[in-house]
């Protein structure tokens, strides 16, 4: 009996020490208090289920091993750049209103506000996959691929052969791959790719004795440098399913967006792929020239003005949240928003509450059929609150939206990989698009218009009246959205 006493109450001193720490390393407190329940409610397994996924990894070694590796490029990109976007910001073609938005961000992530870009807004794989392998096909110098999901089928092969002649041909690839996202590619395919000279790298590699951990915190980025000048970033992975034109009738819609940059914000992405790869690979990258060609020198500014968001665990800031709420907050007309998963958390909801009470016109387009239940439920368990408040909430029913976008006003939209949840907020590897620019806004209006004809609106009295069991299945799911 006195072992048993003697147990108990080792555990509870160490269950105390474990909830200090997650007082003390937990930024969120509604985070922190899932934690904690959960710690407290399912003894031993609670615990192992914080050091598993919850451990925050900003203040880790791992990640800081990472900063201090970022820094030196970061410095060198900032001191080419730091003049040139100092120009373009003062320049007056940026809207008083976004000024600060565009300020929080070069000073939270050393980006800057570029001009002298060529942006195509690219729909769907069909439209993307066909620009991506001529513009692979004019690659001279180098190839930097980033990669989320990354699939062994007619889609990745199709690229895999384009990026082979290129080596062949001499042009430098780097193919950087997260772990887990394209664990299906197979030993095969990789050495394939590495025999033809191309250099891959897989992004935190999984391992059994950290497996859950590492699980956690994955690179969600989609992007692709070429030669420094040409670059790709959206929500579209290198996958068959992404693409419509190959697809039967009974193959499921796919709804995404990407953009394809031809300019000055190319830098900038290819600092994070340095950055990213030199954190994976052995093979590590200096800055170099080669790798990042001098702004060109003539009165190109009223070409697309861009700036890249980064986010991830190396951050000091959840940036990319910070800047959603900076441009819902900037907000006058209205606030269009297209996300695949939708749980935004207290701060969130307040600033699309606060938009909509004060006049702001905000629609929400999110999937009417969805690939996760609990996280399509956890989703719903915010909508009363916003359809309480006069957000119009839409539900695609063409198939599956995937794109993460949102359009402010008439100046401002935005495209990246980051979807409005806790994960890409504060655990994934992120990056977002900030477009300002009026023709590229009016693009993406009229995309999301066309989506709302294949959306069916939700009816604000209908959804106030559901049975009381589905909110309340809702609401329960709700409290694990944290962990989703």
């Amino acid at each position: 009996m006195n072992w048993i006493l003697v147990l108990e109450i080792g555990y509870i001193i160490i269950m105390l020490l474990v909830i200090l720490r997650v007082l003390y390393d937990t930024r969120s407190g509604s985070k922190a208090l899932a934690y904690i329940l959960f710690i407290v409610m399912i003894p031993v397994l609670g615990i192992l289920f914080y050091f598993w996924f919850g451990v925050n990894y900003r203040k880790r070694k791992l990640y800081s091993k990472k900063i201090d590796q970022d820094k030196k490029l970061r410095e060198e990109l900032r001191s080419r750049m730091y003049a040139y976007s100092a120009r373009i910001l003062n320049s007056g073609l940026i809207p008083i209103k976004h000024r600060n938005l565009v300020e929080f961000i070069r000073k939270s992530s050393s980006s800057p506000l570029t001009a002298n870009n060529v942006v195509k807004l690219l729909l769907n794989g069909e439209e993307k996959f066909p620009e991506l392998l001529n513009a692979l096909e004019a690659a001279h110098s180098h190839i930097h691929l980033e990669y989320y999901i990354y699939e062994n089928d007619e889609t990745g092969n199709a690229i895999a052969n384009m990026l082979i002649k290129k080596a062949v041909e001499g042009v430098e690839v780097r193919f950087l791959y997260d772990d887990f996202g394209s664990h299906g590619l197979g030993a095969e395919f990789l050495k394939k790719l590495e025999d033809a000279g191309v250099q891959t790298a897989p992004f935190y590699k999984i391992k059994w004795y950290a497996l859950a951990s590492r699980l956690n915190y994955r690179n969600h980025r989609k992007i692709i440098i070429i030669d420094g000048k040409t670059s790709f970033i959206g929500g579209i992975n290198i996958s068959d399913k992404y693409r419509n034109d190959t697809k039967g009738e009974n193959g499921l819609y796919w709804r995404d967006t990407h953009l394809m940059i031809n300019g000055i914000a190319t830098l900038y992405l290819q600092y994070l792929f340095l950055c990213d790869w030199n954190f994976c690979s052995e093979n590590k990258l200096e800055y170099d020239e080669n790798y990042f060609p001098p702004p060109i020198k003539d009165d190109l500014i009223q070409q697309k003005l861009v700036q890249i968001v980064p986010s991830g665990p190396d951050s000091t800031l959840p940036v990319i949240f910070y800047s959603l709420m900076q441009a819902i907050g900037s907000a006058k007309e209205r606030i269009l928003i297209t996300s695949p998963y939708f749980i935004p958390g207290e701060s969130l909801m307040d600033a699309l509450i606060i938009a909509a009470k004060s006049g702001v016109e905000v629609i929400l387009l999110v999937p009417g059929i969805s690939d996760s239940k609990m996280v399509d439920a956890a989703a719903r368990s915010y909508y009363t609150e916003l359809l309480q408040h006069g957000v119009r909430i839409f539900l695609y029913a063409k198939g599956f939206v995937h794109a993460k976008t949102m359009v402010i006003d008439r100046e401002l939209s935005i495209i990246g990989s980051a979807n409005m949840d806790y994960r890409s907020f504060d655990l994934n590897f992120e990056v977002n698009a900030m477009l300002y620019s009026p023709d590229l806004t009016s693009e993406l209006y009229q995309a999301f218009i066309k989506d709302l004809e294949n959306s069916s609106e939700i009816n604000a009295n209908d959804w106030l009246n559901r049975p009381k069991y589905k909110d309340l299945w809702e609401r329960a799911v709700r409290l694990l959205s944290p962990f989703l």
